[in-house]
C-alpha cells in the first residue's frame, strides 16, 4: 500500500505514539549492541546504534542523550513533501530538539526523554 503524499491529509490525520523505554545513540564498535539495536546508521566515522539506555548501560557504552522514541502513525510516502518541515518547525518553535529516522511506513522522532509529553502535545496540535 503506497504512503500518503498530500500534506493536508497527513497533518489532518497525524497522531503519535511513544515506544516504551528510553533510548540512546551509541557510536563506535559495540558488537553486543549491533544485534540488539532498534536502528543502525552506517556513517564514514563508524556505526551509530539506537538502543535502550539499559542496553547501553549493560554494554558500558556512554549515554550522552537520553531520548523518547515517538512514531508518527501516518504512513507517509517516501516522496512526500512537507511533513518533516511541518513537524520540525513546530518542535523548533517549542525549542524541542528532534532527531529523525525515516522508515518505509513511518517517521520516527527521538526527542529528549524529559520533554516527551510536551513533544507529543506539540505534534498532535498539528492535526488541528
Amino acid at each position: 500500500m503506497p504512503g500518503e503524499t498530500d500534506l493536508a491529509r497527513m497533518l489532518a490525520t497525524l497522531d503519535v505514539v511513544q515506544r516504551p523505554g528510553r533510548f540512546a545513540f551509541v557510536t563506535g564498535e559495540w558488537p553486543s549492541l549491533a544485534a540488539a539495536a532498534a536502528a543502525t546508521i552506517h556513517e564514514d566515522e563508524g556505526p551509530t546504534y539506537v538502543v535502550t539506555t539499559e542496553q547501553a548501560d549493560a554494554a558500558g557504552a556512554p549515554v550522552d542523550f537520553e531520548a523518547a522514541w515517538l512514531t508518527l502513525t501516518i504512513h507517509s510516502a517516501l516522496e512526500a513533501v512537507g511533513l518533516t518541515a511541518a513537524f520540525s518547525a513546530a518542535l523548533g518553535e517549542a525549542s524541542i530538539p528532534c532527531n529523525v529516522l525515516a522508515g518505509y511506513h513511518h517517521d520516527h522522532l527521538l526527542v529528549p526523554a524529559d520533554r516527551a509529553d510536551e513533544a507529543v502535545s506539540v505534534l498532535r496540535s498539528l492535526a488541528g
